[in-house]
């Protein structure tokens, strides 16, 4: 019985010291998180890859819709038209316009 006792104490003073440490590694974790977003480099970054797949998928649903003789559901079209608006009148490499 003692050894019950003895094993139940140290089980909840080690879930007691370990969550404790485990929130403030979280609190550490969640506060660079927040510092590494709201760097203006990885902002770029982010913004350039948005826009990149903006391109991607406007590129992707012309050829998609090329080869199922433009039939494409109209909450798709519709969604993909406003993002391709979103990009600002840009050229791509192939020579296309998507404004």
């Amino acid at each position: 019985m003692r050894y019950k006792v003895a094993f139940a104490v140290g089980l909840g003073l080690g879930y007691v010291l370990g969550s404790r440490a485990g929130r403030e590694r979280y609190e550490q974790l969640k506060k660079s998180a927040r510092e590494v977003a709201q760097n203006p480099a990885v902002r770029n970054a982010a913004e350039t890859a948005g826009q990149a797949g903006r391109q991607y998928a406007g590129k992707a649903v012309t050829v998609l819709g090329d080869k199922v003789g433009g039939v494409l559901p109209a909450p798709l079209a519709e969604r993909v038209r406003a993002l391709r608006g979103r990009g600002g009148g840009y050229e791509d490499e192939w020579g296309t316009s998507n404004t």
